[in-house]
C-alpha cells in the first residue's frame, strides 16, 4: 500500500458569516486554490463569547451543493422552507442537500456558554444541482464510535472506518445510496504519539483538519486550524503531536467539473448563477422544476 503525504497546508483564516458569526475558514478561504474537490468550504466556529455567535445565521438561500453541520458544543435551531425544524445539540450532525434550492436559518438557542462546531460544503454534480432539496438530522447516538487500542477514538459520521480487519459504517453510508461523491467523514482523537491508519480509495481526494493539538503525516506537522491536503496513495498514517490531536478526516470522489460560485449558490456556469439569482429574487428558487442544468 502507498501512504499518502501532505502536498498542501492551508491555514485557517478568521472571518465572519451569517449575521456576524465569527469563525475560521480553511477550505474556500482563497477560492479554487484552497478547495479540495468535491469539498468546497470548511468553517469552524468556536467561542465562549456569545457576542461572537448570538446573531446566528438568519434566513438565507443555497443552491447546487450540500451542507454538513457538525456540533461539538452548544445548541442551534434549524428551520427551513420545507417545514423542517431541528435542534442541533452536541454530537449531532445535520446533512442538508440544497439541490434546486433551500431557504433556511440556523439560530443559536443560548445566550452564554461555548458554541463549537463545523460547517462543510460538499459539491453536487451538474446532473444533481437541481434535484429536490432534502434534510436529515442525525442524533449523537446514531454516530458510532470506535475506541482505539492506544486510547484514541474515532466517530464515524459518513463512510466506513477500516480498523483491525473490521469495518464500521456511519449513518451516512455511500454504499447503495445516491451520494455520487462517496464521502468519508471521521472525527479522530489521538493521544500524544498515538497512530491512526485508514485505507483510502486512490481515486478519492482527501484532507485532514486539525482543530486541537497537532498531527504529523510523514515528515510534515499539521498545526491547529490547518488543513493538510493529502497527495496520491491508498492509505493514511497520522500520528498525534506532543499534546495529542483531534482532527477531521474527509475524503470523497472528485467531480472534476467547473465551479462557479456566487455567495450561497454553486453551479457550473455563469448563466446558471444568474438564473439562481433571478430565481431567488422572484421567489421561485425552491419551486419544483423539470429543468436540468445547461
Amino acid at each position: 500500500m502507498s501512504t499518502r503525504q501532505i502536498d498542501q497546508l492551508i491555514q485557517g483564516m478568521p472571518t465572519a458569516d451569517g449575521a456576524g458569526v465569527k469563525l475560521v475558514r480553511t477550505l474556500g478561504s482563497r477560492g479554487d486554490a484552497t478547495r479540495v474537490d468535491p469539498f468546497l468550504m470548511l468553517d469552524e466556529f468556536s467561542s465562549t463569547n456569545a457576542d461572537d455567535y448570538s446573531a446566528g445565521f438568519p434566513d438565507h438561500p443555497h443552491r447546487g451543493f450540500e451542507t454538513v453541520t457538525y456540533m461539538l458544543a452548544g445548541h442551534m435551531l434549524h428551520e427551513d422552507h420545507m417545514g423542517n425544524r431541528g435542534d442541533l445539540l452536541p454530537g449531532m450532525v445535520q446533512w442538508m442537500t440544497a439541490g434546486r434550492g433551500v431557504i433556511h436559518s440556523e439560530m443559536p438557542q443560548q445566550s452564554e456558554g461555548r458554541m463549537h462546531g463545523f460547517q462543510l460544503w460538499l459539491n453536487l454534480p451538474a446532473r444533481d444541482k437541481l434535484k429536490p432539496a432534502r434534510y436529515r438530522d442525525i442524533a449523537a447516538d446514531e454516530i458510532p464510535t470506535a475506541e482505539l487500542t492506544d486510547g484514541g477514538r474515532v466517530r464515524v459520521i459518513a463512510g466506513q472506518l477500516q480498523l483491525s480487519g473490521r469495518s464500521l459504517s456511519g449513518p451516512i453510508n455511500p454504499s447503495g445510496t445516491d451520494l455520487p461523491t462517496e464521502p468519508l467523514y471521521l472525527d479522530i482523537e489521538l493521544p500524544a504519539g498515538a497512530r491512526f491508519e485508514q485505507a483510502l480509495s486512490p481515486e478519492h481526494n482527501a484532507f485532514i483538519y486539525v482543530f486541537e493539538g497537532s498531527a504529523r503525516v510523514g515528515e510534515v506537522d499539521v498545526a491547529q486550524q490547518h488543513v493538510g491536503r493529502l497527495g496520491a496513495g491508498n492509505r493514511l498514517v497520522v500520528d498525534g503531536g506532543e499534546q495529542g490531536a483531534r482532527m477531521l478526516l474527509l475524503a470523497g470522489r472528485p467531480l472534476n467539473e467547473p465551479i462557479v460560485q456566487h455567495g450561497p449558490f454553486v453551479m457550473n456556469s455563469r448563466a446558471e448563477i444568474e438564473q439562481a439569482v433571478q430565481d431567488y429574487t422572484n421567489g421561485t428558487l425552491t419551486q419544483a422544476t423539470t429543468d436540468s442544468p445547461a
